[in-house]
């Protein structure tokens, strides 16, 4: 049996904001009565300030749908559509207090039926077909590789399950689990080749071009933005096998605790993410 909190009670039992809207300045629909769920939301706003000033839902699905539906319209209310365009399923569900696993994707009908809302306010296209790039993965519930990547890459999902949850692909005939899997190891593959060379490789030698190539990724994402958060900044000027000089910018140039900088921010960070044995010198 699922747990629903008392907020998901309150809001299902005695909904917020439901009905038509007439003359309404936006309104976004998703999902399929077909395959169960969904979801009309309109919006009325201020021309002047983009603040939204009224919200009304219409949604066809179980209590969580009305609930999150709901729960979406009163968050935004008073919101300008920047700030609503920020709304997250998450913020749904934290809302609500929770929403059981199984029913994650009803938070994630409300986040989309915003976007498409905010997305006809704007004069966007909103694509209901796919095309392109784009493909069906799941035919049951019309669920696309591409709803499945965000929810995966938005959610932090590991599982199948957990991305039927969220998207309810493979909730029907499950045919389609196996491609789901499949998208989960691609993305998982991608996020791991992200992740420095020395952390994946740790042990390996490197050759000449790694090192370099490394020192300066390294320098880039960890050292550099430390350093322009204060007017300051670093250059490589030289790379002699395990020792790398730098020439140091901005104010940091002639500053007295470039001597710790270098050992306890550069030097300490190119030991961790290249080679222990690194050692970094300042030019003038």
């Amino acid at each position: 049996m699922w747990f629903y909190t008392d907020k998901v009670k309150e809001l299902f039992k005695n909904p917020k904001n439901c009905g038509e809207m007439k003359n309404p300045d936006a309104v976004g629909e998703v999902g399929n009565i077909i395959c169960g769920d969904a979801l009309k939301l309109a919006l009325k706003i201020d021309k002047k300030t983009e603040k939204i000033l009224d919200t009304k839902f219409q949604t066809f699905g179980c209590a969580s749908a009305i609930a999150s539906s709901s729960a979406l319209t009163e968050m935004i209310k008073g919101m300008t559509i920047e700030e609503a365009s920020k709304v997250t399923n998450k913020d749904i569900a934290d809302y609500l207090g929770g929403l059981p696993d199984e029913k994650m994707h009803c938070s994630v009908m409300g986040m989309e039926a915003l976007e498409a809302a905010i997305a006809d306010y704007r004069g966007l296209s909103v694509k209901k077909k796919t095309s392109g790039e784009e493909k069906v993965i799941c035919e049951c519930f019309g669920v696309t590789d591409k709803k499945i990547i965000r929810a995966i890459k938005e959610n932090n999902l590991k599982t199948v399950e957990e991305v039927t949850n969220y998207t309810k692909a493979g909730g029907g005939c499950g045919k389609c689990k196996p491609k789901i899997e499949e998208l989960l190891k691609e993305f998982q593959a991608k996020e791991e080749s992200k992740k420095p060379f020395s952390k994946k490789a740790k042990g390996k030698q490197l050759t000449n071009l790694q090192r370099i190539s490394l020192i300066q990724e390294t320098i880039d994402r960890e050292v550099r933005p430390e350093l322009k958060a204060d007017g300051g900044d670093i250059e490589i000027a030289d790379i002699d096998r395990n020792t790398v000089y730098v020439k140091f910018l901005g104010v940091c140039l002639g500053c007295p605790a470039t001597g710790l900088t270098l050992k306890s921010l550069v030097e300490s960070k190119l030991r961790e993410f290249v080679e222990e044995g690194i050692v970094v010198e300042e030019v003038k």
